[in-house]
């Protein structure tokens, strides 16, 4: 199972198409064809199947794709701690999820990178669980989540407080004086997955189940462009909003006949990373 039949897979489940493949990955289709092939003899399941226009995965294929995009981190993180092993003494890997990076985690890293010159950083933005699972599989040093971490060898703390607020534009806030549950879930809402756990289902327990979200994104910085455009209404941490709170582009909403939670970050790493350490000993 070599690293190109990987990469390979990962692109077609991405595309569905071989020829679109084929050209993304600047290869024949017959290679990519190959390639699929060798894998599904190596793993003796069928991961792919055909449909009008292209492939779709498989049942197998789904599950599949999950260890594939592990095993490409891995190597991925493998290299570039190589290379990086040979240009700087040391290297600190942080994942974090958007709205703490945001809100909270910048100045610290700054700061942290001026400090160390000898110490090469790297950031990545992704979801709790998926930050989480980095952490254990060592392609991050230190993951900053809305999940606490408990699992033996690690460190996990809690990182930050923020409040929850409801906000609009003044030019769309039909709810000056408040807003109850019911006026919510009829609401067109910008829904963003930006938090997990207590505060993830939070928000979706303000709607009916299986509710259909007629707008959706899963980076919680692109929602105030929305806001501030006069569309809708979102959830989104205070620190998030301070600057167009105090500016007045944007108007926080009462919640009359419901409480909102404590949104809590946590940092998690390995215990002993002295570098985790150093980080947060800047906060």
């Amino acid at each position: 199972m070599n690293s190109d039949g990987i990469k390979t897979f990962i692109m077609l489940s991405k595309l569905k198409n071989f020829t679109r493949t084929a050209e993304r990955m600047y290869v024949a289709q017959s290679t990519v064809t190959n390639r699929i092939a060798e894998l599904e003899n190596e793993t003796g399941q069928k991961l792919f199947v055909r449909r009008q226009g292209g492939v779709e995965l498989t049942e197998e294929g789904q599950l599949f794709l999950s260890y594939a995009l592990r095993i490409n981190d891995l190597e991925e993180s493998f290299i570039q701690e190589v290379n990086s092993a040979a240009r700087y003494e040391k290297q600190l890997r942080v994942g974090c999820i958007n709205a703490v990076y945001e809100s909270s985690l910048f100045p610290l890293l700054s700061r942290f990178f001026s400090d160390n010159q000898d110490v090469s950083l790297k950031v990545v933005l992704g979801h709790s669980a998926d930050l989480l699972q980095m952490l254990q599989d060592s392609i991050i040093d230190v993951a900053f989540s809305y999940l606490p971490f408990k699992k033996a060898g690690f460190t996990s703390r809690r990182f930050s407080q923020d409040r929850l607020l409801l906000l609009a534009s003044p030019a769309a806030n039909a709810f000056r004086g408040g807003i109850r549950k019911q006026e919510l879930a009829s609401c067109e809402y910008l829904m963003c997955n930006f938090a997990f756990g207590d505060a993830g289902e939070f928000v979706r327990s303000l709607f009916p189940p299986r509710h259909a979200f007629r707008f959706e994104v899963d980076n919680s910085g692109k929602v105030i462009e929305y806001l501030l455009a006069g569309l809708d209404y979102s959830f989104l941490p205070a620190k998030m909003a301070e600057r167009e709170l105090k500016e007045g582009k944007l108007e926080a909403i009462r919640p009359l006949d419901f409480a909102v939670p404590e949104l809590i970050s946590y940092c998690a790493f390995r215990r002993g990373n002295a570098l985790a350490e150093a980080l947060l000993a800047g906060k």
